[in-house]
């Protein structure tokens, strides 16, 4: 950008080379046949310029070439060579053409004028010479050349300084934008059609908006160009923080800019220039000091000014959100003695292990912060949406108690944990913090390796889960889980073919425990083998009533993960197969796809295991977890199920419709039987039905009812149709 001060240097020096010029003498060539007349003449032009005179008309030609005079007078009636072919050959020669020529004559006709002036002939002087006269007009004619020799050289020189400008402009690091009046760029250098994809060409007679595609880096709404803001308030602004500049190829960059208006002199706005870099680099450089000033330098993990900004952040969305936000705060037992006896380098190495172990345990959407030399927080939100904050204590407490090895040693810890929660107990973030510190207090004081609630109404919660482990505990050792059977159905011939178990928790009073409640607190504290295997037992057993009926059916048994993590699972299926005696072709073990992803090769040798035994595999709930062609080729999977959520939504949603239709015809390639949970209505009967599927269960057809339910509906009965 060219500021004043330049233009005042430039002015001062084209008036001082100006000045020079004023300097020089002028010469004015005078020809004529007539010694008197040149003699008039020279004493008229002789105080304006240096003279230079001839009578020889041939000689004329050769004084011109030699001396390029400014001015020539020249008379039109000579011998040899008259003025008129003088100024033709003057006019004809592209060096001379520009000099000005006065003819001289006594001829006052009209006609000579006019030929004259079409030869090129500026003036006349008429004879008789009027001296005076004639030096007004030759001294007004000097003047005219001397100002045009002015106006070439300031043109001469406003051309170099325009053509530095512009070595100027393209040379800098930064990217320079010109415009006019309306915003259509004038002016383009290399960097900036570096930094917005467009050349020259392209660039120059479009909006500038157009060409500087800004958006805010973090919302990625459209911003508006300083150029076009500049000229709208008339003074020079600075790009809106938080900026990002999207090339014409799609690349982004974060920049930087100021732009000015350009004025005239009574203040109107002419145009406007922009002036931005690349600030991409520093950008990440701040990123990166903000991340080392909020993150704790061994762990990596949030500290605590950072934990304390997003629990401000949770709370404040909370507010409106109307959830729940928990804080844990966690504390590695006895860890100061540990760390005293063994050593900083090893306390480090524990410090290391835990927080990798809890970052598991809490999970990806938690916030999970080192606070203190052992203190770890963990923040959760959107607690009561799915999210349990005792359930991610438990996990918490359970990774910690796995033994941690270092240099051959084996060190078993323990963990105590204090829990928040906004707003049942606390209303700020500091409140938090005291609150969670308290609680951890407390549970270190009832023994360690275990978490507290800051919150009474939720330790009677916890007291009804410890209720519900009991109760559960009591089934398992009176083998008194009731078992459900949910009929499955040959869609094409409304026939019972099969049916799924699933297990009821009833307590002593008769009232029903959901699922939702026990199996997961099953898998928590370890109970799900012990629960799974008497499911298995049972559902076995129910086979073999089935034989007895001469009605014998498949029976699918749910399996978790943690069952076919177990590497004896194939080994105690095997055993409860051979113990009640039923065809193994009978059972069908059915899988999630999440139970897939925790070991590969040893999931894989567990079904190979499995159905080597003579069982069905049956992948539950297909589509809604990890679903990959690659598993279905390498497990030994014979049966599909289709979950109830594409089942639920194929009436009114074409998508689901898709996707359902899609299954059926993956699970006809395959050549894998195919099973729909959920049919609710009689259109999704047919629909499913006409799609291919074979088999299906749900409310439409059956709820599930219990064993003896089942079997006087349809053991005992003649048929097993609907």
């Amino acid at each position: 950008m060219v500021d004043t001060w330049y233009w005042i240097g430039l002015k001062k020096k084209l008036i001082g080379q100006t000045t020079a010029m004023d300097m020089r003498a002028q010469n004015v060539l005078i020809v004529d046949d007539e010694p008197v007349n040149i003699v008039i003449l020279e004493s008229a032009v002789s105080s304006l310029a240096n003279v230079i005179s001839t009578s020889d008309s041939v000689e004329a030609l050769h004084l011109i070439e030699t001396h390029k005079p400014d001015l020539i007078i020249l008379d039109i009636s000579m011998p040899k060579r008259s003025g008129f072919d003088i100024c033709r050959a003057v006019k004809a020669d592209l060096g001379l053409r520009e000099i000005p020529i006065l003819f001289v004559t006594s001829f006052t006709d009209s006609e000579n004028e006019r030929k004259a002036l079409a030869l090129g002939a500026i003036d006349f002087i008429a004879k008789p010479i009027d001296i005076e006269i004639c030096r007004m007009r030759v001294k007004n004619h000097l003047l005219i050349q001397r100002q045009k020799s002015q106006l070439a050289i300031y043109n001469e020189r406003i051309l170099e300084e325009k053509e530095q400008l512009n070595i100027t402009l393209n040379a800098i690091a930064d990217g320079v934008i010109a415009t006019d009046a309306a915003g259509i760029v004038t002016f383009i250098n290399p960097v900036a059609q570096r930094l917005t994809g467009f050349n020259e060409f392209e660039a120059c007679g479009r909006m500038v908006d157009e060409i500087m595609e800004l958006r805010d880096a973090t919302t990625n709404t459209a911003m508006i160009n300083p150029a076009l803001y500049t000229m709208k308030v008339k003074r020079p602004v600075a790009m809106a923080f938080n900026v990002k500049l999207v090339s014409k190829q799609g690349k982004e960059c974060r920049v930087e800019d100021t732009a000015s208006p350009i004025l005239d002199t009574q203040g109107n706005v002419r145009g406007a220039v922009v002036v931005f870099q690349d600030v991409s680099e520093s950008v990440a450089m701040a990123v990166q000091m903000t991340h080392v000033t909020n993150h704790d330098q061994l762990t990596g993990l949030p500290n605590r000014v950072l934990l304390h900004d997003r629990i401000v952040q949770s709370i404040n969305r909370t507010d409106k959100a109307q959830h729940s936000v928990a804080l844990l705060l966690i504390d590695i037992d006895n860890f100061k003695y540990l760390n005293d006896a063994l050593g900083h380098k090893v306390g480090d190495s524990i410090i290391l292990s835990i927080s990798k172990r809890l970052q598991q345990a809490c999970g990806a959407s938690a916030t999970l912060a080192r606070v203190g030399g052992d203190e770890f927080a963990c923040l959760l939100t959107h607690v009561g949406s799915g999210l349990s904050a005792d359930g991610v204590a438990m996990s918490c407490l359970q990774s910690a108690r796995e033994p941690i090895h270092i240099n051959g040693r084996h060190h078993q810890l323990s963990l105590s944990i204090g829990i928040s929660l906004y707003p049942q107990d606390a209303s700020s973030a500091e409140e938090m913090m005291r609150h969670s510190d308290t609680a951890m207090y407390r549970a270190k004081a009832t023994g360690k390796d275990k978490f507290s609630f800051f919150s009474k109404d939720l330790q009677l919660a916890m007291r009804k889960r410890v209720e519900t482990e009991v109760k559960l505990r009591s089934a398992l050792d009176n083998n008194s889980l009731a078992v459900f059977f949910q009929p499955k159905y040959d869609l094409n011939l409304n026939k019972v073919v099969g049916a799924e178990s699933l297990v009821r928790l009833i307590d002593e009073d008769g009232n029903t425990i959901s699922p939702d409640e026990f199996i997961p607190l099953s898998e928590e504290t370890g109970l799900i083998h012990r629960l799974g295997k008497q499911v298995l037992v049972k559902s076995c057993e129910f086979i073999a009533k089935c034989v007895e009926a001469n009605k014998p059916l498949v029976i699918a048994v749910n399996v978790s993960a943690q069952q076919i993590a177990n590497p004896c699972f194939a080994k105690e299926v095997e055993e409860v197969i051979i113990s009640t005696g039923i065809d193994p072709g009978l059972l069908e073990l059915e899988v999630t796809e999440s139970a897939l992803m925790d070991d590969f090769d040893q999931t894989r040798k567990m079904l190979l295991a499995l159905s080597s035994l003579g069982l069905s595999l049956a992948l539950d709930d297909f589509g809604t977890g990890y679903s990959s062609l690659s598993y279905l080729r390498q497990f030994p999977l014979n049966v599909l199920k289709i979950d109830r959520s594409f089942v639920k939504d194929m009436d009114h949603e074409p998508q689901a419709l898709d996707i359902v239709t899609a299954i059926v015809r993956l699970a006809n390639c395959l050549n894998m039987i195919l099973v729909a949970e959920g049919l609710e209505t009689e259109l999704q009967f047919h629909s499913l039905r006409q799609l291919g599927c074979e088999y299906g269960q749900g409310y439409y057809m059956c709820k599930p009812i219990s064993e003896d339910e089942f079997t006087a509906r349809f053991l005992n009965q003649a048929s097993l149709t609907m």
